[in-house]
């Protein structure tokens, strides 16, 4: 055989193997959304921004030649739909990962199928109790409810605010942050004068409001997911309490600016950095990837990138650096993702370990305001 047949040979040899590199089996990751119903603030930009970067992936050649699949489902916020979806995702559309749910209460009903199935999960959501404690196959995003209620009152305790009310909604984020917000006060230094609670659907709380407004607290902090903390805003405006009014990170979106109106003015909660890293000093590590998230979220949909886009944009980013480092299935996923060190995503730094699933420090939240109709940050 000739110099010129080798030449050819080995030439058709290496694009048949690039051929058949690029015509793998794509990798399919699952995808829980709450994309309509009352948490649909959460679900769309988290599907949204699922979609913006396993589009950007896939464009770039995939990773090592292989390309990315997401399978999104709305959950509507179903916690029984999302176990239902979940199993479906597993056994017909054989995935080997799965994001979210958008929602505490979906997401601890999803666990004992990813457990058992051996599926890791990326949850979006904040309750504490996902992964406190630890569950061999379940991960996530969303910066701590525990790491929220430590911020407000770290503030609190530094401004002499002693005495608080707490109003929280009755459903598993409300719950675990009720659970946080009475656990942790002492350690602060801080009384809860007033606990009470308000149902996902209410639409009116001026009774647990006018028990606050006797109460002499010194801030009220009110726990829960649009639309109402909103309400609790319009609420405690037209009861005319002056009380400094504190929200979750579970409304750290314009959607709750929106909702609350001319009521949002003046309301504090810590939040990701995200909707204010304009605002971050040059030498924070991630104001350069939160800045290019929020142009592209924004060259795509019209619309601003926040931080619950950025818990999918996170989960997808730590599944394709679990690939990249050579995992291709659900356990190997699962081990390296374990092994994840220091990646500067949209919620923070993220470090997990086999004790460790949430990843997140106290320095992935800051304390935010609503001032004339968008966030600050607090000094």
């Amino acid at each position: 055989m000739n110099f010129k047949v080798i030449s050819f040979v080995t030439a058709a040899a290496t694009l048949l193997l690039s051929a058949t590199v690029f015509a793998a089996a794509p990798i399919k990751i699952g995808a829980l959304f709450a994309v309509t119903g009352p948490a649909a603030f959460l679900g769309e930009p988290e599907r949204n921004s699922a979609k913006m970067v396993i589009d950007e992936i896939n464009k770039a050649g995939g990773v090592k030649g292989r390309k990315l699949e997401l399978i999104v489902y709305d959950t509507a916020g179903d916690a029984t739909k999302a176990v239902q979806l979940a199993t479906k995702l597993i056994k017909d559309d054989k995935v080997v990962a799965i994001i979210g749910p958008s929602t505490t209460g979906e997401t601890m009903a999803a666990i004992p199928v990813a457990e058992k199935e051996h599926i890791p999960l990326i949850s979006c959501s904040a309750g504490s109790k996902i992964t406190d404690p630890v569950k061999k196959w379940v991960f996530k995003t969303a910066q701590n409810d525990a790491l929220a209620v430590g911020r407000i009152y770290e503030y609190l305790q530094k401004t002499k605010q002693t005495k608080v009310s707490i109003l929280t909604v009755s459903d598993g984020f409300g719950a675990s942050g009720r659970e946080q917000l009475k656990s942790q006060a002492s350690k602060y230094g801080i009384t809860v004068v007033s606990d009470d609670t308000y149902g996902p659907k209410d639409t009116d709380m001026t009774a647990q409001l006018t028990k606050i407004r006797g109460s002499h607290s010194q801030a009220i902090i009110c726990w829960g997911t649009n639309p109402g903390p909103a309400v609790v805003a319009k609420n405690v405006r037209q009861l005319g309490i002056k009380t400094p009014l504190f929200m979750s990170h579970g409304v750290s979106s314009k959607k709750f600016i929106e909702l609350a109106g001319e009521a949002a003015e003046g309301i504090r909660l810590p939040s990701g950095k995200v909707v204010v890293a304009d605002l971050l000093s040059g030498s924070d590590k991630q104001k350069k990837s939160l800045l290019a998230f929020v142009k592209d979220y924004q060259k795509h949909y019209k619309a601003e990138g926040d931080h619950f886009g950025g818990h999918a944009w996170d989960a997808v980013m730590l599944i394709r650096n679990a690939v990249e480092n050579g995992a291709d299935t659900a356990a190997a996923i699962r081990d390296q993702l374990e092994k994840t060190k220091a990646f500067a995503g949209i919620g923070g730094s993220f470090t997990y370990t086999p004790q460790d699933h949430a990843g997140l420090g106290k320095d992935a939240f800051v304390l935010v305001e609503v001032k004339n109709k968008d966030w600050v940050i607090v000094k």
